[in-house]
């Protein structure tokens, strides 16, 4: 079996709906002008959806504390001159469920 994935870009939600065991989540990305547009559609099965939100609540939490910690090093750190060539945080990095 291949391993195909789509990736879906959203930054909002328009509407959500459960029918027949199925919670239907529209999904949203702000258009051009500044305007909420579906962008697909998340179906969860209304039994999955409490581990669903959990596990997104716990990325969440993650986050936060690394932006936390990155936040306290750099306040910590003495400030280096503005023409530094050394890198700086990219910013991404990976979590574990």
């Amino acid at each position: 079996m291949s391993d195909h994935r789509t990736t879906l870009f959203a930054d909002g939600v328009i509407e959500a709906q459960v029918a027949h065991g199925v919670a239907r989540i529209t999904l949203a990305m702000t258009g051009g002008d500044g305007k909420a547009v579906p962008c697909g559609m998340l179906c969860v099965p209304v039994t999955q959806l409490p581990a669903l939100v959990n596990g997104m609540g716990n990325l969440l939490r993650q986050i936060e504390e690394r932006v936390r910690a990155q936040v306290s090093q750099q306040q910590q750190a003495p400030e280096a001159p503005a023409d530094s060539a050394a890198p700086g945080p990219t910013g991404a990095f990976r979590f574990q469920s």
